[in-house]
């Protein structure tokens, strides 16, 4: 018998499904009826079944410790699993964050050396670790350009410049702090087009926001030009840290012209990244922001380790002091790997996204035919053509057991599909991926049916994307 959606069919009354201990409290009324779903009907079963119905759903769940997790720009990486262990620790799970410094010097040594840490990868001059994912820690960022515009009296400036292949909350966080969004260009190499940069970069414009390497998966060589460029007419340059993985002990931030980046310690530093968290989305800046940031940071005074606040800190923006067991596991990435490690990370990553790169791209169409970094954005051109969508090859990958790569972003490639296979992953992976692209390819051009009714071996067939989206159904209904 199969466990899946099938509680309502081996529900029968008077079966339960845990045994309760013993009151030792004094009962209490329950909340009023009105407050009450009568009308719920949950099924009634025994434990062994509800044991056996929630693990079954388990075996259903994706993740990069059951496969290939190729989602380009969200490094989704195998992270060892004692780096949990880590933050599990008591001495780091246990304690409250309402505790007196002293009996925390533990925890707050970690904070301060991990400071100090991403500083020194950055090559920046403080970091912030209190925003609490990489969207919070843009924000934080813009929120820092805001103040130093501020500070300096210069009421004018008002825009955020952003790259039509920046990321979605690249302009979301730029309105929500106040800004205007102006976009610039790609060029024909998928770098900056340096003239329409040049026209943009006036006096109402704070900041420049640029992802490096970008988001088509490119390192732009003209980064230092950018740098200068902006700060000449007054403004800021701030980068979306989301692919650091390609950088790791290569360059830093600081040293490419950058004021300040925001990272994600969820996607490079060791915590699983998917399913809405947790995450960490430090802000590492320049000397010029350093007084702006956030409250609190950690520092160290005869031995001891304690909160302080920056002389013209934006103030808070997180209950607390940070997610502290992604902090904890990032520090563990850290110092487990040390300085060669984190090199050979973004080594092995960029290699194998070349590999990627050689291997398919007889089969898929490349924009930007160019050595890439950690990802590649291959477009579905070929297959369209041929009748055959982006959204089908991804859909079609499940058959192969294989989670599809990002599709359809940056929105300047047409029909993309986006690679990321990051470094955790060996050779064998990597080919077998490739022979069912490969296959896939071949089915656009023998039997393209196949692909359209994708996919067939999965729990769930194929949904309507379009009304899922508009009709979303979000409570669950037993089945008559």
């Amino acid at each position: 018998m199969s466990y899946h959606y099938v509680l309502p069919e081996i529900s029968e009354s008077g079966k339960i499904g845990c045994s309760l201990p013993a009151l030792d409290v004094p009962p209490t009324e329950l909340p009023p009826k009105q407050l009450l779903r009568q009308e719920l009907e949950l099924p009634e079963v025994s434990e062994v079944e509800l044991m056996r119905y929630f693990t079954a759903l388990s075996k259903l769940n994706y993740g990069v410790d059951t496969g290939f997790y190729p989602l380009g720009s969200c490094t989704m990486k195998y992270n060892p699993k004692w780096h949990e262990d880590i933050a599990r620790l008591a001495g780091f799970a246990s304690i409250h964050p309402l505790q007196p410094e002293e009996s925390v010097q533990g925890a707050l040594q970690l904070m301060f050396e991990l400071e100090e840490y991403l500083t020194e990868i950055t090559g920046t001059h403080a970091t912030s670790l209190v925003p609490i994912a990489g969207a919070h820690g843009e924000f934080t960022g813009l929120l820092l350009v805001k103040a130093y515009h501020q500070d300096r009296g210069d009421k004018a400036r008002k825009k955020i410049l952003l790259t039509d292949s920046s990321h979605g909350t690249n302009p979301a966080s730029a309105v929500m702090c106040g800004f205007e969004i102006g976009v610039v260009a790609s060029d024909g190499e998928g770098n900056v087009d340096m003239k329409d940069l040049e026209s943009a970069m006036n006096e109402e414009v704070a900041a420049l926001t640029l992802t490096m390497p970008t988001t088509l998966g490119l390192f732009d060589p003209k980064i230092l030009e950018i740098g200068q460029l902006v700060h000449e007419r007054g403004g800021l340059l701030g980068a979306d840290g989301a692919n650091l993985n390609a950088l790791l002990g290569q360059v830093k931030f600081g040293e490419l012209g950058y004021d300040y980046v925001q990272l994600n310690l969820h996607k490079t530093f060791s915590t699983p990244h998917g399913g809405g968290g947790p995450g960490s989305g430090p802000v590492c800046v320049k000397e010029n922001l350093a007084d702006f940031l956030p409250s609190p940071l950690v520092t160290k005074n005869k031995g001891m380790y304690k909160f302080v606040s920056p002389t013209k800190s934006i103030g808070r923006v997180a209950n607390f002091w940070g997610n502290f067991g992604v902090m904890c596991k990032a520090y563990a990435y850290i110092r487990s790997l040390g300085a060669e490690g984190l090199k050979e990370v973004s080594e092995n990553a960029v290699l194998n996204a070349n590999y990627l790169k050689e291997k398919l791209k007889p089969y898929y169409y490349l924009s930007y035919d160019r050595i890439c970094m950690h990802e590649v954005v291959f477009s579905g051109r070929r297959q369209k053509a041929k009748g055959v969508h982006t959204v089908d090859i991804a859909k079609r990958l499940l058959d192969y057991g294989l989670h599809p790569p990002t599709v359809y972003f940056p929105l300047v490639v047409d029909e993309a599909l986006m690679i990321e296979p990051t470094e955790t992953e060996s050779k064998q992976t990597l080919d077998a991926f490739v022979e069912a692209m490969k296959e896939i390819a071949r089915d656009v051009e023998e039997n393209p049916e196949v692909l359209h009714t994708a996919p067939h071996s999965t729990p769930v067939r194929r949904l309507d994307d379009v009304r899922a989206a508009r009709n979303p159904d979000l409570r669950w209904h037993m089945r008559s």
